[in-house]
């Protein structure tokens, strides 16, 4: 059976990483990512974006070595020109505000690739 294909975003990334949150929503997406990860991820080939190492290394020094610990060794998807131009559309469009340019690198870089 061939192994299905998941693009790992920021957020994933920062659940796993981060320390244990006392908001009882954030802690529930922690534990049911990290539950994931550790049983179901060998199951996926995984991959991340060059975005998904940016976002990945800003903040806490400590909380982003974490979290590069975790991005380094898994494949990474091109932001290509096609890519870019998804992205814009995204925004052009109004699918997401202007600010929102990292999401929609997210969006396209998972969905064109």
């Amino acid at each position: 059976m061939d192994r299905r294909t998941v693009y790992i975003e920021t957020s994933i990334v920062s659940y796993l990483t981060a320390r244990p949150s006392s908001n009882l929503l954030a802690a529930a997406w922690q534990k049911a990512t990290i539950d994931w990860w550790d049983t179901q991820r060998e199951r996926f080939n995984l991959y991340v974006s060059a975005t998904v190492i940016e976002e990945a290394k800003k903040g806490d020094s400590q909380a982003a070595a974490r979290r590069v610990e975790v991005v380094e060794n898994i494949a990474l998807l091109q932001i290509t020109e096609a890519v870019a131009v998804f992205a814009k559309l995204l925004i052009n469009e109004k699918a997401l505000p202007k600010k929102a340019l990292d999401d929609a690198l997210h969006i396209a870089v998972s969905a064109v690739t």
